[in-house]
């Protein structure tokens, strides 16, 4: 230590002489502060992650340990911290506040409410970091939590219990994605927790209206740390809304948490790991920084006594480059992907899901019957279109069969067209697939397609109702349904002059 710093602790002990050592133990002095980091000569007895008291009223966390001190990030940066300041140990570390009133609500990383709606009633305070539930303690995943996207639900299944990461570049499609995902878990028994680090506050005042216009906010819990917080605030919120969604977990409840997105909070960690003076490694990034998301994303999952959480995280990349540091750790954490693609969003294609470089490891686990009868080899079908595509455009001749696939491939192509905030139930998806899986579309014009398929649905739900509901409830097709919708499928073809 230099100089000064040795006259700020020969200070600090004269001042504490004739105390007991218990008490020594327990109190330290700032001797450097700086950046939202201050540095505490003294707490000998300290532990990482405690919570510190200072005595102007601010608190802090410990991050850092060295021998005779230990580097604590402030919380409020609205308190001053001085030097020569006494600080003192909590005995604990930090805890969040958690319980069912807190659905509905927006609340800050150190869970202060920012809807002005008042404050909120705790039922428990429940520590950021936890023991992850074990094997013995989990299920296997095999329930669907449909997101009403009918690419992704086709394609690219998710299941309660589940880790899917959602990645792509900036201005792709990932908030809205994500929106209709939580729009579609109404009445569905899923609660929601939504994680905005280092967003703006309009972003999140036109994510709270948009959820409010679907009545999807009384389900749904925003904890927000925007990038104009403190850098521990954006470090913290994950964790934060990780433990309140284990609280509506242990409850029984199936809860969906989205973390938008960990590409902020790497950054985050980083800039408090620089401030720690930590040696950088790749991309300047700590050496610890995949146990930070991993510690996270594994305590997600299915538990065998009932509940679950379904983590979406989001990772923004570079230029579609999907070999960057933090999007390969999460790839290899997560159990799948759903990779929105510049290039097809720019053409039109909204949700922009690049099926080829999109994967789910839960796989037809997370789907019902009837989704997996109408999504057979449908990957394999737009394998081969994309393949003949890239033929087409240099001017190729295809033959008849290669001709038919091409127009097939168009069609389905427009049929994952969907508009924002417009998710669909399961049962008008399989009807939608359905068309396309017996050729019913195959004469339909390509620019005609989605309109063509919505009002199907709509025809079954309206003159067909009972075949409806029998596929909504048995979520399968039998024999009878299979030749009924056909002979559906034939009449509305001809009312439409398409046969």
């Amino acid at each position: 230590m230099n100089g000064q710093t040795s006259d700020l602790v020969y200070l600090f002990e004269n001042a504490l002489k004739g105390s007991s050592p218990e008490h020594l133990d327990q109190t330290g002095i700032v001797v450097r502060v700086g950046d939202g980091i201050c540095i505490i000569h003294g707490l000998t007895h300290a532990i990482f992650g405690e919570l510190i008291e200072f005595e102007g009223g601010n608190k802090g966390i410990i991050f850092d340990m060295d021998a005779d001190s230990v580097s604590v990030f402030l919380l409020e940066s609205s308190i001053a911290v001085p030097e020569l300041e006494v600080a003192r140990r909590t005995g604990h570390v930090y805890k969040t506040p958690v319980g069912m009133n807190f659905l509905g609500r927006i609340i800050s990383a150190l869970s202060v409410p920012l809807d002005g709606k008042g404050e909120i009633h705790a039922e428990e305070f429940k520590p950021i970091e936890t023991t992850i539930a074990s094997i013995i303690e989990r299920s296997p995943v095999n329930q669907p939590l449909q997101t009403g996207i009918l690419i992704v639900d086709a394609l690219v299944p998710i299941g309660r219990g589940q880790r899917e990461l959602i990645i792509g570049n900036r201005s792709t499609g990932k908030t809205a994605l994500i929106l209709d995902t939580i729009i579609n878990q109404k009445d569905k028994n899923v609660l929601c927790v939504y994680v905005s680090i280092g967003q703006r506050q309009a972003h999140i005042a036109q994510l709270w209206q948009l959820l409010e216009q679907h009545g999807a906010l009384e389900y749904t819990t925003i904890v927000s740390a925007e990038s104009s917080e403190a850098v521990v605030n954006q470090y913290l919120a994950p964790y934060v809304g990780c433990t309140i969604a284990e609280y509506y977990r242990d409850k029984g409840h199936d809860v969906l948490i989205i973390y938008d997105d960990l590409t902020s909070h790497a950054i985050a960690f980083r800039q408090m790991s620089l401030l720690m003076r930590r040696a950088p490694g790749r991309e300047a990034f700590p050496g610890d920084v995949f146990y930070l998301h991993s510690r996270l994303l594994e305590r997600a999952g299915k538990l065998a006594r009932g509940g679950s959480i379904t983590a979406l995280p989001v990772v923004q990349t570079q230029s579609d480059d999907i070999t960057a540091y933090i999007p390969t750790n999460l790839i290899s954490i997560t159990d799948g992907q759903i990779f929105l693609d510049t290039k097809l969003f720019n053409q039109g294609i909204r949700p922009a899901v690049n099926a080829e470089l999109s994967i789910s490891r839960v796989g037809g686990a997370a789907q019902t019957p009837a989704m997996k009868k109408m999504t057979r080899a449908l990957r394999l079908e737009l394998a081969q279109f994309h393949e003949l595509q890239d033929f087409a455009q240099f001017g190729t001749e295809l033959d008849a069969l290669s001709q038919q696939r091409l127009s097939r491939g168009q069609r389905v192509i427009e049929l994952f067209k969907q508009p924002e905030l417009s998710p669909y139930s399961v049962t008008d998806q399989v009807l939608m697939l359905f068309l396309f899986k017996e050729n019913f579309l195959d004469t339909v014009p390509v620019n005609k397609v989605q309109e063509y398929a919505l009002q199907f649905v709509s025809f079954v739900r309206m003159v067909h109702g009972s075949l409806y509901q029998q596929i909504s409830e048995a979520q399968d097709f039998s024999e009878l349904n299979l030749v009924s919708l056909r002979e559906v499928g034939n009449t509305f073809m001809r009312m439409n002059g398409y046969q």
